[in-house]
């Protein structure tokens, strides 16, 4: 298993979740962007987002209401929510993961 968060999810790597259940895991982003920056990541490998949508069951309803029980918990008034899909919009980790960004303005378009 060469996979940085499925070795995570098995506790093969010491992390600090601040979120977990049976499912998914929360972390602290090791580069954030934003004041916050947590990465809300399946304990089941799936590559990125659009092979995480073909999988059976309610994963990403899921990861977008661990979100926010997140965001309310930091006392956020708002939050970007994303999922980077494939190296040119700048996935690096290759297990999909939702990016939960808030504490400061965000402008518009993104990127």
């Amino acid at each position: 298993m060469s996979c940085l968060f499925c070795k995570m999810a098995a506790g093969e790597i010491p992390v600090d979740f601040v979120f977990e259940n049976e499912n998914i895991f929360a972390i602290n982003d090791i580069s954030p962007q934003a004041p916050t920056h947590i990465l809300i990541i399946p304990k089941a490998h799936h590559e990125n987002a659009g092979e995480l949508a073909e999988t059976p069951g309610d994963l990403l309803s899921e990861m977008h209401s661990a979100a926010a029980k997140l965001a309310a918990d930091a006392g956020l008034d708002g939050y970007r929510s994303v999922f980077n899909t494939g190296a040119s919009a700048g996935q690096s980790v290759f297990h999909a993961h939702l990016h939960l960004l808030g504490g400061r303005p965000f402008a518009w378009p993104p990127g």
